[in-house]
């Protein structure tokens, strides 16, 4: 797909900036089917429709429990990422109930452990035997695969709030399978041209084996090789591998001015032993899988100087969400993806209450165009405007903090921020665009 800069209004919670991927820090939006260059377009225009397009919103009020599932992280090696996704699914639950609108959602949360185990597959058994008709996660793309089939083909709808592997962009889904997070064609493109940016003419590359690495990596390779630069070694390791000593010494042999680690958690032994065998901590490259608060991991100066990249705004944007994700969660020290686990739930109970039915079918007809993305709709920020709208037979188009969103025809987000971050000496990232 073609990478396209979008220029977006601001909102009063958030602010999203305009320009060009190759800084970064762009609201982004995704047309064609080609892997092509960033070019830069003005104000493009919302898809436009008419009313054929749009499905029916009966006017009137609702009565309707939704009962939805999650499988996120809570072991494995993005356990990271399971607590502000999950504060956030709750977040949302807790909205959407207290609004009062004549929609009450019920979550129950289980496990997706990793591509090491069967703790998805365990899971998602479970939460059909209880009948839900949605299911949020998984967070990593290659647990993901192991389970969208069992999900979409029972009827359900698969909502993740992380993946990015660009496989599922034209997966056989029968239209159920959803995201909030944008494809590794934009992160991998902004990382790539970032290094290139900062003076590097070579590059190696440290690459988890699975749909979400090796997917990140073609799109970091091809876009530093569009800038000017040179791959000069690519190793790959496996789920579950625990020494990688063979990928350090395979990469540091070609001696490249910078390194990209494509990984999950293995980074917390990935990056030490590189510093220790004399590589420099500030040319390490991050990636959404691995960006995290590393101060109880790694002594003081480790990395400092060092960046990496995370879809998704700026939380201090957001006003008062994060202090009301803590309220869900007082322990949360980190906030990725929590966005757009919130917008899934959201958007998932929109869709059920412009349908005024909770079956997953029904839910993913309406997906598209509560989003904005088959045409104009009244714009709307939060669950109560949004529900109000809709019991009034009117078209919405739901912006969250995650963005615009504006899904198209496969499910996939057409917009989307890609953050460039820097590490502080206490190991610690703050947001640098």
């Amino acid at each position: 797909m073609s990478v396209f800069a979008k220029a977006s209004a601001s909102r009063s919670v958030r602010t999203l900036v305009t320009g060009v991927a190759l800084v970064g820090v762009s609201a982004l939006l995704l047309t064609g089917c080609s892997n092509g260059a960033a070019t830069e377009s003005n104000n493009s225009a919302a898809p436009s429709a008419d009313a054929a397009d749009f499905n029916t919103v009966e006017a009137g009020d609702r009565d309707l429990t939704l009962k939805i599932g999650t499988v996120l992280p809570q072991s494995g090696g993005l356990a990271f990422l399971g607590p502000p996704e999950e504060a956030g699914v709750q977040l949302a639950v807790n909205d959407i109930n207290e609004a009062d609108l004549g929609i009450n959602v019920e979550a129950i949360f289980r496990d997706s452990g990793d591509t090491t185990t069967d703790t998805a597959t365990v899971s998602v058994t479970d939460l059909l035997s209880q009948d839900v008709t949605a299911i949020v996660g998984a967070a990593s793309s290659g647990v993901s695969k192991t389970v969208i089939d069992q999900i979409t083909g029972a009827g359900v709808v698969q909502f993740s709030p992380a993946n990015t592997s660009p496989d599922f962009s034209t997966y056989a889904d029968n239209g159920l399978y959803w995201r909030t997070a944008p494809s590794d064609l934009l992160q991998g493109d902004v990382l790539g041209t970032q290094i290139a940016d900062d003076g590097n003419a070579t590059l190696g590359l440290i690459v988890l084996n699975d749909a979400y690495g090796t997917g990140l990596a073609k799109a970091v390779r091809e876009s530093f090789e569009a800038a000017g630069g040179e791959i000069v070694a690519e190793s790959l390791f496996n789920e579950g591998e625990s020494n990688f000593a063979s990928q350090i010494a395979e990469v540091t042999a070609e001696a490249p001015d910078a390194i990209a680690l494509i990984t999950f958690d293995q980074s917390k032994v990935i990056v030490p032993d590189l510093v220790a065998g004399g590589f420099a901590g500030d040319k390490l490259y991050f990636v959404d899988g691995n960006l995290k608060d590393y101060s109880a991991d790694f002594p003081a100066d480790l990395i400092t100087g060092s960046k990496g990249t995370l879809p998704g705004l700026d939380t201090a944007t957001l006003g008062d969400f994060t202090e009301r994700l803590l309220e869900v969660d007082s322990s949360l020290t980190d906030y990725s993806y929590a966005a757009e686990s919130y917008d899934a739930v959201m958007l998932i109970a929109l869709a059920a209450y412009a349908g005024n039915d909770v079956a997953g079918e029904s839910i993913a007809s309406y997906l598209r165009q509560i989003s904005g993305g088959t045409g104009d709709g009244t714009t709307v920020t939060d669950f109560a405007a949004a529900a109000e709208a809709l019991a009034a037979g009117e078209q919405i188009d739901f912006d969250g903090f995650s963005g615009p969103i504006t899904f198209d025809e496969n499910g996939d987000p057409t917009e989307a921020t890609i953050g460039l971050y820097e590490y502080n000496s206490d190991n610690t990232y703050s947001r640098i665009n």
